[in-house]
């Protein structure tokens, strides 16, 4: 398994986690530069020795070295299976804001489809104060990089947080949506909800976005991904946003309700 993770700076994640969620995380790539190869320079003379010692070993090698009539040649080793790739594309719920790098829900996930799913490696390209927006503009890049055979959409609470258009957003998920599709990935989206301070027309159409959407697309939909925490202060950080360390593997079961069946 291959398991890539995006992660916040944590003095970064201090000074943005009043906003709600941290900061834009930044990747790290690592170069590999060929070691150096010298030149090897060989007299004619001792080039042509060379080559009339390998003729005459050539002529005077013995008929029992020659593969014995009606042998079979040994058999190629089988090429290993490549793996598939689970993409997750999603805010600081699928970054691990607060946590370490082990403890968050994608993370679990990947360890478990590690176990279960050999055949797969997950990939988690989530960032901590992403947008539908953010993810619209970065699908096809990921798309390109990772080549996935499915993609998980957790996006839009920071859209919701920050009160932008209903139909912005949709219109973004619905761009990864199309693009994952044309790329010949499966879609699960994960949906989110909203405070109701924030209006009941507003939170009604939050969700509703999810719903048609994954109707339209007929993509599985895990309708709201706090469902197993929400109900229970304890479950979150000081931010009453993140969910605690403690609440990831609730998490990770709940999406594998839904991710599980996907990985065939």
């Amino acid at each position: 398994m291959i398991f890539k993770t995006f992660g916040a700076r944590r003095d970064r994640d201090a000074r943005l986690a009043n906003e709600g969620y941290a900061g834009l995380r930044r990747r790290l790539q690592w170069a590999i530069s060929p070691a150096a190869t010298a030149d090897t320079f060989m007299g004619a003379a001792a080039m042509a020795a060379l080559l009339a010692a390998a003729l005459l070993a050539a002529v005077a090698a013995p008929a029992a070295a020659q593969p014995a009539p009606g042998a079979r040649p040994a058999a190629a080793a089988p090429t290993a299976k490549a793996q598939r790739t689970v993409l997750f594309m999603g805010d600081s719920l699928s970054a691990g804001y607060g946590l370490a790098a082990p403890q968050g829900w994608v993370a679990l996930t990947a360890q478990r489809i590690a176990q279960a799913k050999p055949g797969w490696r997950a990939v988690n390209a989530s960032i901590s104060g992403e947008t539908t927006a953010g993810g619209a503009a970065r699908i096809a890049g990921e798309l390109q990089r990772n080549k996935p055979a499915v993609v998980v959409i957790e996006l839009g609470s920071n859209d919701g947080l920050r009160g932008l258009p209903l139909a912005q957003s949709r219109a973004n998920l619905e761009r990864m949506i199309q693009a994952a599709q044309a790329a010949k990935a499966q879609v699960l989206l994960i949906g989110m909800r909203m405070p109701p301070n924030l209006g009941r027309e507003y939170t009604e159409g939050f969700e509703r976005n999810y719903r048609e959407l994954a109707q339209k697309y007929s993509a599985p939909l895990l309708p709201f991904l706090l469902e197993p925490v929400a109900a229970d202060r304890n479950n979150f950080q000081n931010d009453n946003l993140h969910p605690t360390a403690a609440a990831q593997p609730a998490l990770r079961d709940h999406v594998w309700t839904k991710l599980g069946p996907m990985l065939k």
